[in-house]
């Protein structure tokens, strides 16, 4: 039965891409590209951080090495495999093999490129760090035995040497000048505290062991023993030595060499090679277009007042804010079910695979994002998606928000994307890992824009709740780049989001800490986001009434994920071929 729902699954997706126009080609690929692909893949697996991304299985096996000696030995494999993709004749290759062998080609000279830059001098970009590493890898066990939740406790014996490279990592970058400011350091202090403050007993590293008492027991003698001596050694260096050495400066170009990491940076994330100055206008626009469309949603209201009054009420008045917090996961459970009744009208291929609203963990709440969706759950390891809210500050977290966070974390965005990455047996694993921030959270983006058509919005609060959220995005590409590369402060940087969205103040806080801790990654929502607006409308306007909405979501989302410019070739590709057919296919 098993190998039959295999074959139907990949029945069904070689229907989807015919129905594409072949567009997404399947088959046996080339053997050296075969043989390529497959040694990346194993040497992902030498690194079990880098493959848990798109394998959590491997979360139970060893710690990677981070050390420059494991970096350089992680270089030069990667050196090797791209020497041999360049070797192969391009000619031979076609379809789906040329497209996979240039984004691989592509995603190892990134790697490559990261490695010569020593970003492991970074060990933690304000909440997002190493000392959580141990937590989510926990998150995402499925201990089935006795055997395995021993492998868990004996690979938690390595955290302390883990924390202790990590360690090493920092004082290189003190060494050299690679270190973060201080609004990145009070996040990352405030995360070590919460975690060192959560009785041994009841730490989250422990919640797949409670089967196994006698296993459960020795792990947390070891959690006693020595992980809170590390996690606690960790926050006195952080807080104490590095801090004295922290980064005056919040901006990256700064420190020697910075300008250049940021400019790699920009082609990583965005995939394009758009330079900050041309991002920072496009940002701009953005603001402005966005405004424009702000200022129309309150006049609709009969609001008496200028912006600064309607912002003001808008954080103010009770009424948009939960009570409990399980009344804000409600609202947003509300909203996901809501959006699910009108899916089908925009999506012919949808997941299996459900999801999951869950709190953000306690100790990991403070200086958290305000939603965030998983990679889509596994489902044949049993895992539903996660949609994790932080349920925090209540007062700071608006429900005029919730349908569109709702959209770009759950469904149409992030879960519908991963789950289906994960069910579409046609794509290599590279191409399903949540890599590239410019396709991933580009079309999150974009499904938060499609609520507007799909009738999400309620009314005006709920509309300009998505306008807000979208204006958030706009003001990141202004910010990112003015910190960065055109030394904007702390409170020019703020007052963009402060004059311009409804964010609350502790979330305008949170997401500068989060910008100024790691570079260049927020322009990419809407540069991506930009580009699949500027492909449909490029469909639309080939295709006529042969324009159909539904293909159109069903040929982004095959692609697991793509460089934009790969992206932009295939949507060329499917509406020739739609022309070439009448509409069809």
């Amino acid at each position: 039965m098993a190998n039959l729902t295999a074959q139907s699954s990949r029945r069904w997706w070689r229907i989807l891409a015919l129905g594409t126009a072949a567009v997404l080609l399947t088959g046996a690929s080339a053997p050296e590209l075969s043989g390529l692909v497959v040694r990346y893949e194993h040497f992902a697996e030498d690194y079990p951080m880098e493959a848990g991304r798109s394998d959590p299985s491997r979360s139970r096996e060893g710690w990677p090495g981070e050390t420059p000696e494991g970096m350089a030995r992680r270089k030069a494999e990667l050196e090797r495999i791209a020497a041999e993709l360049d070797a192969l004749d391009g000619a031979t290759l076609t379809g789906e093999d040329r497209v996979n062998r240039d984004y691989l080609r592509e995603l190892i000279g990134w790697r490559i490129e990261g490695i010569d830059f020593d970003e492991r001098r970074f060990a933690f970009v304000a909440h997002e760090g190493f000392y959580n590493t141990p937590y989510s890898l926990a998150r995402g066990l499925d201990v089935k035995s006795e055997a395995e939740a021993r492998v868990w406790a004996e690979r938690m014996r390595g955290i302390p040497r883990y924390f202790a490279e990590q360690r090493a990592n920092l004082e290189r970058g003190v060494a050299t000048g690679w270190t973060h400011p201080g609004v990145v350091i009070d996040v990352a202090v405030a995360v070590l505290r919460n975690q060192i403050a959560v009785p041994a007993a009841d730490d989250p590293m422990l919640a797949s062991l409670t089967a196994y008492p006698a296993v459960r027991a020795e792990a947390q003698r070891l959690i006693e023993r020595e992980i809170r001596p590390a996690q606690k050694a960790a926050l006195a260096y952080i807080d104490g030595p590095y801090r004295a050495k922290a980064r005056k400066e919040l901006g990256i170009a700064a420190v020697l060499g910075g300008r250049a990491y940021y400019d790699f940076l920009l082609r990583y994330y965005t995939t394009t090679d758009l330079t900050a100055e041309q991002v920072h206008a496009m940002g701009l626009a953005e603001v402005q277009r966005i405004r424009a469309e702000m200022d129309k949603v309150i006049a609709s209201t009969g609001f008496e007042g200028g912006f600064a009054d309607w912002l003001r009420f808008l954080r103010t008045d009770p009424r948009f804010y939960a009570t409990s917090r399980e009344g804000l996961i409600e609202k947003y459970a509300a909203a996901s079910k809501r959006i699910d009744g009108v899916l089908p009208r925009y999506f012919s291929v949808l997941p299996r695979q459900p999801f999951t609203i869950v709190p953000v963990p306690r100790e990991l709440e403070e200086g958290y994002t305000t939603a965030r969706g998983g990679g889509g759950g596994d489902f044949a390891r049993g895992f539903a998606g996660t949609f994790v809210v932080n349920t925090s500050h209540l007062d700071q977290r608006p429900l005029y928000e919730v349908p569109a966070l709702s959209l770009h974390e759950a469904a149409p965005g992030h879960h519908t994307h991963g789950a289906l990455n994960n069910e579409n047996p046609e794509l290599p694993s590279f191409r399903r890992a949540r890599d590239l921030l410019a396709f991933r959270e580009g079309w999150a983006l974009y499904a938060e824009r499609l609520g507007h058509e799909m009738g999400v919005y309620r009314d005006a609060y709920e509309k300009f709740g998505s306008l807000s959220t979208e204006m958030w995005r706009a003001c990141r590409m202004v910010v990112d780049t003015g910190i960065h590369v055109m030394g904007w402060s702390y409170a020019q940087a703020r007052q963009c989001f402060a004059e311009n969205t409804a964010l609350a103040d502790i979330n305008i806080d949170t997401e500068l800490a989060r910008y100024i801790g790691a570079p260049g990654g927020a322009v990419a929502y809407k540069v991506g986001e930009l580009k699949i607006v500027e492909l449909r409308r490029r469909a639309e306007a080939a295709l006529g009434a042969r324009f159909d909405i539904r293909a159109f979501h069903d040929l982004i989302l095959a692609q697991g994920q793509l460089p934009m410019t790969m992206l932009e070739a295939k949507v060329d590709a499917w509406i020739a071929a739609r022309k070439r057919s009448g509409g069809e296919g």
